[in-house]
């Protein structure tokens, strides 16, 4: 399997333009061919540093905000991770080669579907995908080391703080869907939960419930 190593070259390079540093993140952002995420129209387009239309209205992210996201939650080949928001499946992709166990939660029973065909295809065993709600995150595999929500809520969900083992981070987009987002980073301590806000952003909203199938 090969892809233009031109555009992938470029989009490295932007990704490092834009702050993405951490050498094991670009490592397996070079080695997830995120063209096996975008089907249809925008196919061309998969190699560019820009978000991008997916079925059931939701959308892959940028590939900077993929980077930043994944460098911000310092994952280690020991970490349980949980992420909200499956979408097309690129992040958990990426995820997988940095974690020992990655669980991923989508609300559109479609996009899990599809993203489980694309797991299977590059072999990536170490995720499993389910069809949930995940603003309440997934209980029974709880505590997670590792927490990211790839959709916007207001504040971080209570399910999803109480399911972050003491040590454990969480990356999420806050704020109101159609006003500025900003990026945070939650630690979880002896004492409660710092936070620190790392940058603007614009997200999809976090949406209670499963998705009525078309």
């Amino acid at each position: 399997m090969s892809f233009d190593a031109e555009a992938k070259m470029q989009l490295l390079f932007a990704l490092r333009s834009r702050g993405v540093t951490d050498s094991l993140v670009l490592e397996a952002m070079e080695k997830i061919d995120r063209g096996l995420f975008v089907k249809g129209y925008f196919t061309d387009r998969a190699y560019e540093d820009m978000p991008l239309p997916i079925p059931c209205g939701q959308t892959i992210s940028q590939p900077s905000v993929v980077g930043l996201m994944t460098q911000a939650l310092n994952v280690s080949n020991r970490d349980k991770v949980l992420e909200v928001g499956t979408g097309s499946g690129y992040q958990a992709a990426i995820l997988s080669q940095l974690a020992r166990r990655v669980y991923t939660v989508d609300r559109h029973r479609r996009l899990v579907v599809e993203a489980r065909k694309v797991f299977d295809a590059l072999d990536l065993s170490n995720i499993t995908a389910f069809t949930a709600d995940g603003s309440f995150g997934l209980q029974e595999q709880a505590p997670f080391d590792r927490i990211l929500v790839t959709a916007a809520a207001e504040d971080p969900p209570g399910p999803l703080l109480a399911q972050l083992r003491i040590g454990g981070i969480m990356v999420l987009p806050v704020g109101q869907s159609d006003a500025v987002q900003h990026l945070i980073r939650v630690t979880r301590t002896e004492q409660g939960f710092d936070y620190d806000e790392l940058r603007p952003v614009r997200f999809v909203p976090l949406v209670e419930g499963l998705a009525k199938e078309s």
